[in-house]
């Protein structure tokens, strides 16, 4: 693909990253992609990961860390410094944000799936960058949550109105016939104009100048994403492994960086007694890992969903039901085509059930001999998009330009 060239083009983006990997992953994908295609494009993160450092960034892809905030089990958020007050932090956090988009002045700023930022802190900002000229893009995960829940949480802030105020496009990182995330919303023709479904983001190996971790010969990769609540689908599958001394398949298991000491040890000591079982705790080149197995056993996350269709791994789903029922709407849509095998995870926890399931898998179709539905156009199209808003001379830049706004 030739490079097309955008001359001291800037893109914020903003992660606000709580519980997991997801948001951050998904916004360094769609950068690394822009920087490739754009010459003399550069892209700012934003991130409240408190893992964000541990990734490798492309040339002109960086990153500025705020203070982090956690999500808790119960939905709930709490500062991960005991010592600084919730609100505090919240503060500071919308502090950086604001003095970063007033320091950066970027031409397009990408919103991952949080349309006024954790708590509101993005009004202040967007409200700036509104008057100041700049893009603003919501992009969306193609599943949000249950309509009733997303519903509920949208009203407090009038969210659903405000992204009608602030947002001059909407890009949906899914094809339209997989799920509309505005599933069971009255939104308005002027909103629905702006949405693009994009179809979903193609992951690739990625290239490194350090070794990548050798697993010897055929394995099956069970992954929870980052961690913070997988350790019930790992305990389940070692009862597996002792409940059906037939199984016998190669695991590598990778527990996430989120997934709390204590957990980790208990699990470290469990698959020890698992002659077929190998435990690391965190690997940042996933891509590689997937990659390299015959299937895939993972929890219901998009990242882990775009690499499964990517990589073209047979698969089985455990998707979380709580807090958020994302995981199991994208997992029960997905079995629904037939492009991977799910189990509830009360069903997982039949030691007999998730054994049978683990055996049959590496011989389960791969997706693409499946459907050919589901789209991974998502970064070629969003390359297009940022064309279309901030390559001279296109309609609208020139529109923005024009009507001084």
């Amino acid at each position: 693909m030739t490079m097309r060239r955008l001359e001291h083009a800037r893109i914020l983006m903003y992660s606000h990253d709580t519980f997991g990997l997801g948001h951050l992953r998904r916004c360094r994908t769609i950068a690394h992609s822009l920087v490739e295609n754009y010459r003399g494009l550069s892209v700012l993160i934003i991130s409240g990961s408190t893992i964000a450092g541990a990734f490798d960034y492309r040339v002109r892809v960086d990153f500025v860390k705020i203070p982090s905030i956690i999500k808790l089990h119960n939905g709930d958020y709490t500062s991960i410094d005991r010592h600084t007050d919730l609100h505090e932090t919240l503060e500071m956090r919308q502090a950086i944000i604001r003095h970063t988009a007033e320091s950066f002045q970027p031409d397009l700023f990408i919103v991952d799936k949080e349309p006024l930022g954790l708590r509101g802190e993005l009004e202040e900002t967007l409200s700036y960058l509104k008057t100041h000229g700049t893009t603003l893009v919501l992009g969306l995960r193609e599943v949000m949550d249950a309509p009733e829940l997303l519903k509920a949480e949208w009203a407090k802030r009038d969210v659903l109105r405000k992204i009608g105020v602030f947002y001059d496009s909407i890009w949906v990182y899914g094809p339209e016939d997989f799920y509309d995330p505005l599933t069971g919303f009255d939104v308005s023709p002027a909103v629905r104009s702006r949405m693009h479904y994009v179809g979903f983001l193609q992951r690739h190996m990625t290239q490194v100048d350090v070794p990548v971790r050798d697993v010897e010969g055929s394995y099956i990769l069970a992954t929870t994403g980052g961690g913070g609540d997988g350790a019930d689908l790992i305990h389940n599958i070692f009862d597996a492994y002792h409940h059906d001394p037939s199984l016998k398949h190669k695991m590598l298991i990778v527990l996430g960086p989120f997934m709390p000491a204590r957990k980790r040890r208990k699990l470290v000591k469990k698959g020890s007694a698992i002659p077929h079982v190998e435990i690391i705790e965190f690997d940042n080149r996933m891509e590689n890992l997937i990659a390299g197995a015959r299937a895939v056993v993972s929890m219901g996350g998009y990242n882990t969903f775009c690499e499964i269709l990517s990589f073209d791994k047979p698969a089985l789903i455990v998707p979380r039901v709580t807090p958020r029922e994302e995981q199991l709407i994208r997992a029960s849509r997905a079995a629904e085509l037939g492009v991977i095998d799910m189990l509830r995870p009360e069903e997982a926890e039949d030691p007999a059930k998730l054994a049978n399931a683990l055996k049959a898998l590496p011989e389960r179709a791969p997706p693409s001999q499946v459907t050919s539905k589901l789209k991974l156009d998502g970064l070629e199209k969003i390359t297009d998009l940022v064309g279309e808003w901030l390559e001279p001379g296109s309609q609208k830049r020139l529109t923005v330009v024009e009507g001084g706004n």
